[in-house]
C-alpha cells in the first residue's frame, strides 16, 4: 500500500503522512508460538526542503503484542559537493508526538534499518512497555536529502496476543566507594549499541576500567534506552551515570548526570528559541549541560544556541583536530569576561571539559578525559566539581597535572579558582606535570596570549614556576603539547587546565557561577 504527500501540520516542527490502517489487515501465522502478524508496507518520495521530522500515523488496534518496524530509502549518485540522502527514524505511541517527548518511545537515527518494541523487551534505542491502543507515529528525520529526493519505504508489522509482564528498570547507584575527596578521572560523551555506537555496554564499561576512569556518563543521540543497560556494570571503582546527546539540526549538546529516565527533546533549531526550556529541564533533572564538540564541520553539528544556558563547554572532542583548536581559542577569549572589573565583581565563566566521543574500535574510552577534584565519588559530587572548573583535561591516565597559584602572604588558589591579591603583588605560579610524552612542550597562557613555553624533560615529568601580578595576568591556564606536526603550528593537546584566576584585591571575589 502506497502512502503519498505530506498532509498536516504537526507541534513538533514536521508534517504529518496519510495513516496507515489496519482494520481490515489479514492475519497471517507469526513465528513458532507467537501470535498472528499484521503488516502494512508505505512507499513515498521526500523532496527537498522537506521539514526536519516527518510523521507516519499508524492506527494500533487493541491486543498487539509488539510493534516492529524496517524502512529502506534510495541513495542515487549525487554530483561532488551535493549532499546525498540520509534518513534517521524514530517512534511515539499513542500519547502523541508534541514537543516534550511524553509519547517518546525511541530513536535510532540512521544507526539500524529496523526495530521493535514490546511490553517485556525492546531494541536498543528504544523503550519497552505495553503496546496499547491509539494512534502511534513513526518519526521520520531527513537529515540530507539528494536533488531528485528520498525515496523511503517503510513496512510496519503488529504482532497479536498477549503482552509479558513488564520488567522494572534497575538504574547505576548514585555514588561508588571512591577515595573520598581526590581526583577523580571520567569520559562524559560516549555511545554504545543504544545509539549509533558499536560497543556493548558491558564493552564500554571494560574499556572504561582499562583506560583508568573512575566515572561515565551514558550519552546516547536522543534517547535514554541505555539508561537501564548498565545493571551489574558499575561497582565500587567505577560511578556510572545516565544522561544524553540530544542531537538538534543546530548542534549537539550533553546532559550529564540527570536522573535515570529523563527524556530531553531534541526537536528544534536555534530560531525556534526553544533551548532554554530544555537547558532548564537539564538542571530540574540534576545534569548540567554541555555544548559538545561546538565547531565541529558535520551538518548540524556546530553549535548555534550561544552559551547564555551552558554548564561548561566541550572544547577537547576525541583525537585533536582543527575544529577542537577553534573551540579552545574561542573559549579562551570568552574567559576575559569572567576577569572583568565590573561593578559587581567577575563575571561568570565556562570551565573546560573534553571527552572522546568513542563509538567502536579503534575509537579510544578516555582519550581525552576530564579529571575532576570531587569531595567523593558520587554524581553529586562529581557534576559539583564540574561546574565549578575544578578540572583538567588529560589524553590518558598517565597524564597528571598540578597547577597553582600563591601570593607573597601565602595565599594559594588552586584549578578553578580565585586569588585575591593587590594589583602589583608577586604571584607565582607552579605547574608540576607528570606523565607526558617525551616530545611535549608546556605552555602557559594568560589573558594575553601565552607567555611562557618551554620544553619538559625527556621523562615527561617536570615543574615550571613562572612570576607574574595580577596586573599583569588576569587568569593564567596551562596546556601541555606535542611537538607540532606541522611545522609553524601548534602540535596536538596532551593536557590542558581551567585557569587559576588572579583578581585585585578591590574586585569582589565571587564563587563560580553554574
Amino acid at each position: 500500500m502506497a502512502r503519498r504527500g505530506l498532509l498536516a501540520a504537526t507541534a513538533a516542527t514536521g508534517l504529518t503522512l496519510a495513516t496507515v490502517s489496519f482494520a481490515r489487515a489479514e492475519d497471517r501465522p507469526g513465528p513458532g508460538p507467537d501470535g498472528p502478524l499484521r503488516t502494512r508496507t508505505v512507499r513515498g518520495t521526500l523532496p527537498v526542503g522537506s521539514p526536519d521530522y516527518v510523521y507516519l500515523p499508524v492506527e494500533v488496534p487493541r491486543g498487539v503484542a509488539e510493534f516492529a518496524v524496517s524502512y529502506a530509502y534510495g541513495k542515487p549518485p549525487v554530483p561532488p559537493g551535493t549532499q546525498g540522502n540520509a534518513l534517521d527514524i524514530g517512534l511515539f505511541d499513542e500519547r502523541g508526538t508534541a514537543l516534550g517527548g511524553r509519547g517518546f518511545r525511541g530513536w535510532s537515527g540512521g544507526a539500524r534499518t529496523s526495530f521493535f518494541v514490546r511490553a517485556d523487551a525492546a531494541t536498543p534505542g528504544y523503550l519497552p512497555g505495553p503496546v496499547r491502543p491509539g494512534t502511534w507515529h513513526i518519526a521520520l528525520a531527513p537529515y540530507t536529502v539528494a536533488p531528485e529526493g528520498l525515496p523511503y519505504e517503510v513496512t510496519v508489522t503488529l504482532r497479536l496476543g498477549e503482552s509479558a509482564p513488564a520488567p522494572t528498570p534497575v538504574y547505576p547507584p548514585e555514588r561508588a566507594r571512591g577515595r573520598g575527596r581526590a581526583w577523580y578521572r571520567g569520559d562524559c560523551h560516549l555511545h554504545s549499541t543504544h545509539s549509533d555506537g558499536r560497543r556493548t555496554p558491558a564493552e564500554v564499561a571494560a574499556a572504561a576500567r582499562a583506560a583508568g576512569l573512575d566515572f561515565i556518563n551514558s550519552s546516547e543521540h536522543n534517547t535514554t534506552s541505555a539508561h537501564a543497560a548498565w545493571e551489574g556494570l558499575w561497582g565500587d571503582d567505577l560511578l556510572i551515570l545516565t544522561g544524553e546527546e540530544i542531537t538538534t539540526r543546530n548542534g549537539h549538546v550533553l546532559a550529564v548526570g540527570t536522573d535515570p529516565g529523563v527524556f530531553v527533546d531534541w526537536r528544534y533549531r536555534a530560531r525556534d528559541h526553544r533551548f532554554g526550556r530544555y537547558a532548564r529541564q537539564v538542571r530540574r533533572a540534576g545534569g548540567l549541560v554541555v555544548p559538545a564538540h561546538p565547531h565541529a564541520t558535520c551538518i548540524g553539528c556546530n553549535w548555534k544556541f550561544g552559551l547564555a544556558e551552558a554548564d561548561a563547554v566541550e572544547v577537547w572532542n576525541g583525537p585533536w583536530t582543527p575544529d577542537d583548536e577553534v573551540a579552545l581559542a574561542a573559549w579562551d577569549n570568552a574567559l576575559v569576561a569572567a576577569a572583568g572589573k565590573g561593578d559587581d565583581g567577575p563575571g561568570r565563566w565556562l570551565p573546560a571539559m573534553g571527552s572522546s566521543d568513542a563509538h567502536r574500535e579503534p575509537d579510544r574510552v578516555g582519550h581525552p578525559q576530564t579529571v575532576v577534584l570531587a569531595e567523593e565519588l558520587s554524581r553529586q559530587a562529581v557534576l559539583a566539581g564540574i561546574r565549578a572548573g575544578r578540572s583538567y583535561l588529560a589524553e590518558s591516565a598517565a597524564l597528571t597535572l598540578s597547577l597553582g597559584a600563591t601570593d607573597g602572604r601565602g595565599r594559594h588558589a588552586g584549578i578553578g579558582e580565585r586569588l585575591r591579591a593587590a594589583a602589583d603583588a608577586p604571584v607565582t605560579v607552579r605547574l608540576e606535570v607528570s606523565g607526558a610524552a617525551a616530545d611535549c612542550t608546556v605552555r602557559l597562557v594568560t589573558d594575553q596570549g601565552t607567555l611562557l613555553t618551554t620544553p619538559l624533560p625527556a621523562s615527561g615529568a617536570g615543574v615550571v614556576e613562572w612570576r607574574t601580578t595580577p596586573a599583569h595576568a588576569a587568569y593564567v591556564r596551562a596546556e601541555v603539547r606535542h611537538a607540532p606536526a606541522v611545522p609553524g603550528l601548534p602540535g596536538a593537546l596532551a593536557a590542558l587546565t581551567n585557569p587559576v584566576f588572579l583578581d585585585t584585591e578591590n574586585i569582589r571575589a565571587t564563587g563560580t557561577e553554574g
